[in-house]
């Protein structure tokens, strides 16, 4: 720049330098935008404003430029304005190549979450399954449980109605030898009875041959030995 510009020429170059300093960190933000869509926008809209104010500030110096008396210094002027709009034009190639990668990683990442979202569709698809199944065998584990309980309770009923029958079977057998009992005990009276008179009979039979004998013992006596 040459030496008698002016401030208003240094000034506006020492802006264009600041807004093509900030459109390059913008234009780095954007390419390491990890998304979602909503903030690459206002990314972009932040960038614009900042292309407008370089844009405008060019066209001030360029119009300074053509305002200088000097035609050395209005070349020199206007070689400068010709570089930052090079610049200017290369910053917004890189600005649309940093949109395009951006907006490739955002879908390469939306599609990532796609396919994930699908696998855990599908996870939970199987789980379902699982579960099911499970539900399945448990029914099936359930219904055996109480076809093998109603066989149990048959069962039972069975060996209820065999322990009642038994039991009924014993009270008869009880009542049968209660009354063999009382006719043994009968028995057993008369049996004693019998013994008894056994025994009396045995005694009058004893007494009656002793009397017999006596009565045969006097006879002979007095028949052999009348002096006795």
């Amino acid at each position: 720049m040459a030496a008698a510009a002016g401030v208003p020429v240094r000034v506006c170059h020492q802006e264009i330098v600041k807004f093509d300093l900030e459109i390059k960190a913008a234009v780095q933000d954007i390419r390491d935008c990890p998304g979602p869509l909503s903030a690459l926008t206002e990314l972009n809209a932040a960038v614009k404003e900042k292309f407008r104010h370089l844009r405008g500030r060019i066209q001030e110096l360029e119009q300074m430029a053509k305002e200088q008396d000097k035609e050395t210094e209005k070349q020199a002027l206007l070689q400068e304005v010709e570089n930052h709009k090079k610049q200017m034009l290369s910053n917004q190639a890189a600005w649309r190549k940093a949109n395009l990668a951006c907006k490739i990683a955002i879908d390469n990442s939306e599609k990532d979450q796609l396919l994930q979202g699908g696998d855990s569709l599908r996870q939970r698809k199987t789980t379902k399954e699982s579960l099911a199944e499970s539900a399945s065998n448990i029914t099936e584990s359930l219904m055996g449980i109480s076809r093998m309980m109603s066989q149990q309770v048959q069962q039972s009923e069975e060996t209820v109605q065999t322990l009642a029958n038994s039991s009924r079977t014993i009270l008869e057998a009880n009542e049968e030898f209660k009354s063999m009992s009382g006719t043994i005990q009968l028995g057993r009276k008369l049996i004693t009875k019998y013994n008894r008179r056994e025994l009396t009979d045995k005694l009058l039979i004893f007494l009656a041959l002793a009397l017999f004998f006596a009565t045969v013992l006097y006879i002979l006596k007095k028949r052999l030995f009348p002096f006795l």
